[in-house]
Parts: C-alpha cells; structure tokens; sequence
C-alpha cells in the first residue's frame, strides 16, 4: 500500500476529485495549505503599500492505494492538476505498514 500526498492549484481540486471518482477512487482526505517552491511568492498591492506573499495558498490531497494503483493514480492525478504553468505542484509518495478501519476493525487493503 501507498500514500500518495498532492499538492495542487486549488482550483484544480475538482478536476482531480472528478477524474479520481471516475476511475474508483472514492476516499481522499483534502486540506488547505500555504507554500512555495520555485515561485517564491509574489507582491501584492493594498492600500498603496507594496507587501510580499511568501506563501501561496494549495490543497493538499492525501489518499492511500494499493501498490497496483499508484501508476493510474500518479497520471490521473498528473494529468488532471497540470495547467502547464509554474507552480502547478508535487505528487510524493510513501510506503503504508498498516491501515486499520476503526469501525469494523478491517485491516490493510480491506480498510482501503
């Protein structure tokens, strides 16, 4: 099993959402952050003084597949989010040891 994390444009959430939901993928857990990387923020203007936005708002995405799905869900996920411009974001991905689902008492794939 995997987590796979994305960082995304925010309103590129439903396009994910949409295209994840179309392949099977029902569960994912969303999350406003700020950040940046290479964009490195930009200035704004308010009320005639110039400040500094270091940090850019993003979703953050977190769902958890089994080995077999990472490959389709990098792509869909991938291909959903890219506008093509700079800050677009990341996809990471780790290993899971164990899931449990509280309700039932599942464990592993069965919790998925």
């Amino acid at each position: 099993m995997k987590k796979i994390e994305a960082i995304i444009k925010p309103f590129k959430l439903e396009d994910v959402k949409d295209a994840l939901t179309e392949a099977g993928i029902t569960g994912m857990t969303v999350t406003d952050v700020k950040g940046y990387g290479r964009q490195q923020g930009h200035s704004e203007l308010y009320r005639g003084a110039e400040y500094i936005v270091d940090f850019l708002p993003k979703i953050k995405i977190d769902l958890v597949v089994a080995n077999e799905q990472v490959d389709e869900v990098l792509t869909i996920i991938s291909e959903a989010a890219k506008t093509g411009k700079i800050g677009d974001g990341k996809i990471f991905v780790s290993a899971v040891e164990k899931i449990i689902r509280i309700r039932t008492s599942e464990e592993d794939e069965e919790a998925i």
